[in-house]
């Protein structure tokens, strides 16, 4: 990207992608971006799992009843766990680091799009907690909170840019309310 208002203009939500696999630097150069992201006081309170097995992808689609579908097609799920014991901000300091993936899949030219977990159910009846599937799959301890999964992928669909003359500038104050 030349800069970072176009990667924020490009970068959208994508839900389908190819059967094409990531490569692993395409991952560790996601990763690398995730733990460059800021955090409260520099506790650094996340910590990722990276999914790739196809049966685990598949099982983690059905964590939600609407929402994380796209898991079933995705190559890699990024899983952002966060330590609540390490600082009160870790909700941002994991949605920081979420974001971090997002645009560095973005500016690698791949698809990704966020499932929300924490505070998510995998019935209507909100009797199974989301969060408490995804560590039953992939043995996140119960003393670490799972914020989201970022689906990631080839995109397999296109998207146009947002467009600079439709952003809600209704919505920018300066001075006072």
């Amino acid at each position: 990207m030349d800069s970072f208002l176009e990667l924020a203009r490009v970068r959208r939500s994508y839900r389908k992608y190819t059967a094409e696999p990531l490569k692993q630097e395409q991952i560790e150069q996601i990763l690398q971006a995730a733990l460059m992201s800021p955090a409260s006081k520099r506790c650094n309170p996340w910590e990722f799992v990276v999914v790739t097995d196809r049966e685990t992808l598949n099982k983690m689609a059905g964590c939600r009843t609407y929402g994380s579908q796209m898991l079933t097609e995705s190559a890699a799920g990024i899983i952002v766990c966060v330590d609540p014991n390490l600082t009160d901000t870790w909700q941002c300091d994991g949605a920081i680091a979420a974001e971090h993936i997002l645009l560095e899949a973005a500016d690698l030219g791949l698809g990704a799009c966020w499932v929300q977990i924490y505070g998510r159910y995998m019935d209507e009846e909100n009797t199974v907690s989301a969060e408490q599937q995804i560590r039953n799959l992939t043995g996140i301890p119960e003393d670490k909170n799972v914020l989201c999964v970022i689906s990631l992928g080839h995109k397999n669909e296109e998207r146009k840019p947002r467009e600079i003359d439709k952003l809600q500038y209704e919505k920018v104050h300066y001075g006072k309310y």
